[in-house]
């Protein structure tokens, strides 16, 4: 049996304790299992020559190479922050998951890194899972993935999306366990004193962080949104499709999501002109009018807004990081 090649994805504002803690509990098992195995060969990996991981901590990384699994990190993340901001400066990264995946190779995400892969189209009409306070945001994003929030880890067709934080336990269990043996995987989980027996994260869901009760309101009105990304945005005809004052429905969906509903169309809009910049070739007045814009001009600003770049700009970087 040869080493298993393991990559680590590091990028900016990832959590260095996800970074490592897969690796780490690697080495562990490696010592465990003796000098005879071929354990597992460890890199952190980058498109970027230099990484700052969430908190500012340095990391120190490799190149991009050809490897077994490639494993992705989380990163900070509060609920209601904007997700295409967060998401927006990591098209190389996501280009790189996309490549390795494309080359059939396996793909783990901890925690949110789930979206990282939502993003490079991997969850579509896959199970999925991500940690249980976002699974609800990731189902909204991905509505033809099938997201199982109670499940800790879940493998589809090579791709592996696990639950928050100390779920990368759990994966690298379950990697030591089919890589190993079984005997190494128990050893391993009592000398790192980790719980090699959970199956699920719902006993570890505290309702109180849960979005507050009523937010089906603000979901349908999202959905309505969304299901009309070209249509011109009326407020006052939004209100009567839910038979609701525009003071009540801007009052209720600010309650329940922490923004306007035109905040998320813009959003939405914006996710949307993402996607077609990076997977067709059709013109930016044509993305433009397609998610609602009749001035290309206007679309290019509010793009830029979220984004950091302009339509132009954006598709020229990730298509070369594809292609890298």
């Amino acid at each position: 049996m040869s080493a298993l090649r393991i990559g680590v994805l590091a990028y900016p504002g990832c959590f260095a304790s996800e970074v490592f803690g897969v690796p780490d509990l690697l080495t562990m098992a490696t010592h465990v299992a003796g000098p005879d195995h071929d354990g597992y060969e460890v890199s952190v990996v980058s498109p970027r020559r230099r990484v700052a991981a969430s908190g500012g901590v340095a990391l120190a990384v490799s190149p991009l190479r050809e490897v077994d699994v490639l494993v992705v990190p989380g990163f900070e993340l509060l609920p209601g922050r904007d997700m295409d901001a967060k998401l927006a400066p990591l098209a190389p990264e996501i280009a790189a998951i996309r490549s390795h995946a494309a080359a059939g190779n396996a793909v783990v995400s901890i925690c949110v890194g789930a979206f990282l892969l939502a993003e490079a189209g991997l969850l579509h009409r896959r199970r999925a899972t991500t940690a249980w306070l976002f699974a609800d945001e990731l189902a909204r994003r991905c509505p033809d993935a099938d997201i199982r929030p109670e499940r800790l880890v879940v493998t589809d067709t090579g791709v592996t999306t696990t639950a928050a934080f100390s779920a990368m336990y759990d994966f690298a269990l379950e990697l030591i366990r089919r890589h190993s043996g079984a005997g190494v995987a128990r050893t391993t989980a009592r000398v790192a004193l980790v719980d090699d027996a959970r199956s699920s994260q719902t006993p570890y869901v505290d309702a109180r962080l849960l979005p507050r009760p009523g937010n089906a309101f603000s979901h349908r009105v999202m959905r309505r949104l969304d299901q009309n990304l070209a249509a011109r945005y009326d407020l006052a005809a939004l209100a009567d499709t839910f038979n609701v004052s525009t003071r009540t429905l801007l009052r209720r969906f600010a309650d329940e999501t922490g923004r306007s509903p035109l905040a998320h169309l813009q959003s939405a809009r914006v996710h949307r002109a993402r996607h077609l910049l990076e997977t067709t070739d059709r013109t930016v007045a044509a993305i433009s009018a397609a998610v609602g814009y009749s001035d290309a001009g206007t679309f290019a600003a509010l793009f830029a807004k979220h984004t950091g770049q302009r339509p132009g700009d954006y598709r020229a970087t990730f298509r070369r990081g594809a292609k890298g």
